[in-house]
């Protein structure tokens, strides 16, 4: 067991090929010799040692693997420019395939994760087992006061303007501090290092030249499922999800609404929320 504000090394990666682009993948190896194959999908300006604590938590039973989805992390932009969530699935799903001959796989979902967990259940029945929803990115009918700005952000020109002049105006440091500040409701869990781990895996990424244009065209990809008027609205996909779904909601969550766990339930077959 992982006790609070413990300290987790990140796990290990390696870069593989799936779909004839490089991947990078982090591992956590089950502690039993049943362990079950399991893949851990991270939010939008995120990555995959994200889940570290986590996967740590169930290496007694699963067999974990975490990528970078592509444009993130250690993970090059996709070739073909696509950061759509659908476009994402399907890079898991080839993942799912390589890694584990494909087998179902308990899939888990954070955030912009989350709905590309959603994307990757509805799509491909066959790779998934069962479904865990973090605070999952699905469409809220009155956006939060911590989130109004993200829309605004997607505008075309409107984004870039506004994420280079904060790059200009605020130090990594900082910026690490404000996302830990919105993701955690208590820091005190959260132990030092962990947060040194993510000021240098950030440093690292700013040295890229498409961080911004993963973060912006993800966004904009999300927010285009939204507007889908069609059988690929999230909440469409939801309905086709066979397999049991966990949908976790945290009460002073900052960015995802909690009262969307009730929503949740009418759309999902074979649901069970926790908040």
């Amino acid at each position: 067991m992982v006790a609070p504000n413990a300290y987790v090394p990140r796990f290990p990666g390696e870069e593989i090929l799936v779909q004839g682009q490089p991947l990078f993948v982090r591992s956590a190896p089950c502690t039993a010799s049943d362990g079950e194959p399991a893949v851990f999908i991270h939010g939008l300006g995120g990555m995959s040692s994200n889940w570290t604590e986590l996967m740590a938590l169930l290496s007694d039973r699963l067999e974990s693997i975490a990528p970078d989805i592509p444009g993130f992390g250690m993970s090059p932009p996709p070739i073909d420019s696509d950061y759509s969530p659908a476009a994402q699935a399907a890079v898991v799903a080839d993942l799912v395939r390589t890694r584990f001959g494909g087998m179902p796989v308990h899939v888990f979902g954070n955030s912009m994760g989350g709905a590309i967990a959603v994307q990757f259940a509805a799509r491909y029945p066959d790779l998934v087992k069962t479904v865990t929803l973090v605070s999952p990115a699905l469409p809220e009918r009155v956006p939060r006061k911590s989130n109004i700005h993200m829309p605004v952000v997607a505008v075309p020109k409107v984004g870039e303007k506004l994420t280079q002049r904060m790059m200009l105006t605020t130090t990594t440091e900082q910026r690490v501090t404000a996302t830990f500040d919105i993701c955690y409701a208590n820091m005190d869990r959260v132990n030092p290092q962990r947060f040194a781990d993510a000021v240098e895996e950030a440093k690292e990424r700013e040295k890229l030249p498409y961080v911004e244009v993963a973060l912006l065209q993800s966004l904009r990809g999300l927010i285009g499922t939204y507007l889908d008027p069609g059988k690929n609205r999230p909440w469409k996909l939801a309905e086709r999800i066979k397999a049991p779904v966990l949908l976790i909601y945290g009460r002073d969550d900052k960015l995802v609404n909690p009262k969307a766990a009730l929503r949740a339930t009418r759309y999902f077959p074979n649901a069970r929320v926790v908040v």
